[in-house]
């Protein structure tokens, strides 16, 4: 893949800063809620469920990741990317005016279910912009992405919630993703579509979903709201094996599946793949 031909320096630059942007909004929502959480208890009045501001925002980001890419290919990469920067602005301004803590849990998920793609097609689009020799030196700039929101994440939520508001957490994403949303829409009609008349996998990507949030509930509860033993863990580490074991036979035996296997199985990806994991 090479970049595209009518893409000048400036208009791949304005897609480089726009995507970058829309990366750091989805990485920082991960780090910037955690040194607010005490002050969002009290004002809410419930601690217990606390956790759940955090662990629904990953959930529902982890196990929508894949379905992107897939929407990428079939209906576009800008329309999908589109979509995710509005779907997250929603959960923001939800979050931010949330009366309950249930009803911030609940805009929390819905945000995650945008920053999961944020974060995905921005290395999509980089594929389509960038040529192969000159992606590593973008993939640093991704990088500075995370260290960035590992960094100020946790003192930005700490200096809104005891200095301003803690809803200032959420609402700071808003002319952000604007900004965002603005440098990327137009530019970015430009990109090659890769339109192929493609089918989504709807139970594949159902079996994924469910052995993803069940896998990630289990290692959340396990050891603090439950015990590692408990049915309630077990039952979840169960159910995530024989979805996963289903969802790897449904690779084998779909005809169009969600993940190909022959990708999976290069020695390259897979490598890939399972440092990742890891790391």
């Amino acid at each position: 893949v090479t970049a595209v031909p009518d893409l000048d320096k400036a208009s791949i630059r304005r897609i480089m800063i726009g995507i970058v942007l829309a990366m750091l909004l989805a990485a920082m929502d991960q780090t910037i809620v955690a040194t607010a959480l005490p002050t969002i208890g009290n004002d809410l009045h419930d601690v217990e469920h606390l956790p759940w501001v955090v662990t629904a925002y990953l959930l529902s980001g982890t196990a929508v990741t894949p379905l992107y890419g897939k929407f990428a290919d079939v209906i576009g990469r800008r329309t999908t990317m589109m979509t995710a920067i509005g779907i997250f602005l929603v959960g923001s301004i939800l979050s931010a005016i949330a009366p309950t803590m249930w009803f911030l849990i609940a805009a929390r998920f819905l945000q995650g279910l945008g920053g999961g793609g944020l974060i995905a097609l921005s290395q999509t689009i980089v594929g389509d912009v960038i040529p192969p020799r000159e992606r590593m030196r973008y993939q640093g700039y991704f990088a500075m992405v995370f260290v960035t929101s590992s960094i100020a994440g946790p003192v930005l939520g700490g200096f809104f919630a005891e200095r301003l508001h803690w809803s200032l957490i959420f609402w700071i994403n808003v002319p952000l993703g604007i900004l965002a949303f603005a440098m990327t829409n137009d530019v970015m009609k430009r990109l090659p579509r890769h339109e192929r008349p493609h089918k989504i996998d709807v139970i594949g990507a159902v079996l994924v979903i469910v052995a993803t949030v069940t896998l990630l509930l289990a290692l959340s509860w396990g050891g603090g709201s439950y015990a590692w033993t408990s049915p309630q863990v077990v039952g979840l580490l169960v159910v995530a094996l024989v979805t996963t074991v289903l969802f790897v036979r449904r690779l084998m035996t779909a005809a169009e599946p969600f993940i190909p296997l022959s990708i999976m199985l290069d020695p390259v990806v897979a490598a890939a793949t399972i440092s990742c994991f890891f790391a």
